[in-house]
């Protein structure tokens, strides 16, 4: 028997509940029957009588499941139903009806490089709940965005493609964000040297330097997409040719507004200004301060 009679697993796309039919530990038996899935109460998908296991496979927004967004994480909530069928003397009852909470939580923030996250999960104890990481991607394209670059090397004087990604297909529409991007010669942020090219959530501070375009490339392809271009450069002093650049990329939902604290703000020295990809200018005025507030 499981360490608990019921196992949650979340995926990318799904979740999947795991049932041991002693669900009470008292040795007596469920039925597949009496057990259910969400307010739409949807049958198992899988029967395993070896193991005495009955299991659920849903997609996130099936069988009446619900989303909650906080600050740090989108949470799929729904109910595995326990309904035990009448005995043969309806005069009596052996065992009760039960409702068991279960939950999914997605963070919506990670540390990106060149790699997708590898996804993880781990179950909580106050609800079944499971996490599973949204798959976050930066990625080094081709001139005309179409593919991956096959070659990381560049000239001085050259233009770097970078895409930021996340993997939502099947979550609820999903706006990406790249809070910052740090340069420095060795992997992660907290390296020395280093060099800010994105920071106060949002803001392409590279493109506010001399002899640079760098900018946030607009319209969008997609909502979950999001594309910047920044001149090449190397650290002044240091014979090493080989530049790590570490993102923090976050998501909003895409029908929340863009503001302060999310964002994507370019400097155009044409106008003299900065202008956001999406949203109202104003949200943008706090990247000349070099203060924009701090996340939630």
């Amino acid at each position: 028997q499981p360490r608990s009679p019921v196992q949650v697993q979340c995926q990318e796309a799904q979740l999947v509940v795991t049932v041991h039919r002693d669900l009470f530990g008292t040795g007596r038996l469920v039925s597949a029957a009496e057990l259910s899935l969400g307010p739409a109460a949807c049958r198992p998908s899988r029967l395993d009588p070896a193991l005495n296991t009955v299991t659920f496979s849903a997609g996130l927004h099936e069988c009446g499941s619900t989303v909650q967004i906080t600050p740090d994480s989108l949470i799929y909530r729904t109910l595995l139903s326990y309904d035990p069928s009448p005995g043969s003397n309806p005069a009596i009852v052996r065992s009760n009806p039960a409702v068991i909470p279960i939950e999914c939580h997605y963070p919506r923030r990670d540390n990106v490089s060149s790699g997708s996250i590898r996804p993880t999960w781990s179950p909580f104890n106050s609800v079944l709940a499971s996490e599973e990481r949204l798959l976050f991607s930066l990625r080094l394209m081709n001139e005309d965005w179409s593919s991956e670059r096959d070659l990381s090397a560049f000239r001085l004087g050259d233009v770097l493609n970078l895409q930021a990604e996340v993997g939502a297909h099947s979550h609820v529409p999903l706006r990406l964000f790249v809070d910052s991007c740090v340069a420095s010669l060795g992997p992660g942020a907290g390296t020395e040297p280093h060099y800010a090219i994105i920071d106060f959530n949002g803001c392409l501070v590279d493109g506010r330097s001399d002899g640079t375009s760098s900018a946030f490339v607009t319209p969008r392809p997609r909502q979950d997409v999001l594309r910047f271009q920044i001149d090449a450069f190397r650290f002044a002093g240091d014979t090493r040719s080989l530049i790590y650049i570490t993102c923090h990329l976050k998501v909003t939902p895409a029908e929340q507004s863009p503001d302060t604290l999310n964002k994507a703000c370019s400097f155009s020295k044409a106008r003299n200004t900065w202008a956001p990809v999406e949203g109202t200018r104003d949200i943008c005025s706090c990247c000349e301060l070099g203060n924009c507030g701090s996340a939630a």
